[in-house]
Formats: C-alpha cells, structure tokens, sequence
C-alpha cells in the first residue's frame, strides 16, 4: 500500500466514523457517548455538523477515532476466543467490563 492508498483509507474511515457516531448520537446519545467514547460537548458538535462540514473534516489525513483498546489484558480476553470455548461469552464479558470502568474513569 504507498501513501496515496493510506490517505484515501484515512479519509474513508472519518467519514465512515463521523457518520456513524451521527447517526448514533440522534438515534440514542447515551449509547452513542458510550461506544465512542466521546465527551457530551464531542457529541454535541458532530451531532451538528452540516454534511459539507463532515465531508471537510473527513478529508483531513490525520485519523479521527483511535482504537480505546490499549490494555494488553483486554486484547488477551478478546483473541482469546478459541482456545476455550465454555469461557468465550464470560470473557468476552470481562473485557466490556474493563472497558466500561475505563469510559466512566475517562468522562
């Protein structure tokens, strides 16, 4: 992949990103705040911005969202699915909770 294709990508993935969490600001904001990870005053701004605005933010080349996921403990939990199929779900589950506690720590 050379530099034009990444750009192009980054690009792809703001917009993709900022349509999402538009859409799911309006259709349920507490979910939205959750999922994303975004502060009430991040979701008030894009919930507002116009579709040009969304398209000039997007075709920047820095990327918008970032992986929340930075603790070795939860990627474990999370790839850790098929060596043992009986503690999956319970995994799985730990993983959001560890994710969950890092959200309200951060808001």
């Amino acid at each position: 992949m050379n530099a034009d294709q990444i750009l192009m990508e980054i690009r792809e993935t703001n917009l993709s990103y900022l349509m999402l969490a538009q859409s799911l600001i309006r259709a349920d904001r507490e979910q939205a705040l959750f999922r994303l990870g975004l502060s009430e005053s991040a979701a008030d701004l894009i919930k507002m911005l116009s579709p040009a605005q969304v398209l000039k933010i997007a075709s920047g080349n820095t990327l918008l969202c970032r992986m929340r996921v930075d603790d070795d403990l939860v990627w474990t939990l999370l790839t850790s699915h098929g060596k043992s199929n009986a503690n999956d779900g319970a995994g799985r589950l730990h993983a959001n909770i560890l994710m969950a506690g890092r959200h309200q720590e951060a808001a």
